[in-house]
């Protein structure tokens, strides 16, 4: 059996999972709010101490935000049940040449979408090398109208981190780019001959959350583990 490769709340959240995560959930039942709702959930003192124990030593500036999305996002995949929806490369035609013009209904649990490894790329900061999208963490508001996804990039066992970013919105229909080019073709050079693929922009990121709920209701990729 081929072993499983590690998602990124297996690198990060494996000790959180066991004492904070609980600890939380708990203060929130007690508070009665929405996990979901970000603003109160950073309230909280336990989430408070866990962003100060991740928090590397020479600080984040404005990578705060980000590591609190971290943070949420891997809440919320655990109180969930730590749905993993792991997708090989036969799988990737579906998802990334699927298009569809219609919204599905948001229901689901939170879940962490795992792709092929170094399949898809993307420029996470402008001027920066390409890296490559491990997959994404996603989850949908409490009125299931707006979906939040956060995509993580470059996970390696030789690097001690990772790059994430978020979008979130409704589904970005007539997804199209401003050059022509098919969304989702590979724009590094010679990438497409080499079977790569690209994300040219955050809406790229929010639309395939969107499309794992499409095709996971209509059974078309795995199911979560």
């Amino acid at each position: 059996m081929q072993q499983l490769r590690p998602t990124p709340f297996d690198v990060v959240f494996e000790n959180a999972a066991e004492t904070t995560f609980p600890a939380i959930r708990t203060a929130l039942g007690e508070s009665s709010r929405d996990p979901r709702d970000r603003d109160g959930f950073l309230m909280n003192r336990e989430v408070v101490s866990l962003l100060r124990e991740l928090r590397p030593d020479e600080g984040l500036g404005e990578g705060i935000d980000q590591l609190a999305a971290l943070i949420h996002h891997g809440y919320l995949f655990w109180a969930g049940g730590g749905h993993t929806v792991r997708l090989s490369s036969d799988h990737l035609p579906d998802i990334l040449g699927h298009s569809s013009v219609s919204t599905p209904q948001l229901d689901g649990p939170a879940l962490y979408t795992q792709l092929p490894e170094r399949r898809v790329w993307a420029q996470v900061i402008p001027g920066d090398p390409h890296e490559p999208l491990d997959g994404w963490f996603q989850y949908h508001d409490p009125n299931g109208e707006v979906l939040r996804v956060l995509g993580v990039f470059g996970m390696h066992p030789d690097r001690p981190g990772f790059s994430v970013v978020e979008v979130s919105g409704g589904r970005p229909l007539g997804l199209a780019r401003l050059d022509g080019s098919p969304v989702y073709s590979s724009t590094l050079p010679g990438g497409a001959s080499a079977g790569l693929f690209s994300l040219a922009g955050e809406e790229e990121l929010l639309e395939l959350g969107w499309r794992v709920v499409e095709l996971g209701a209509d059974s078309k990729l795995p199911a979560p583990s």
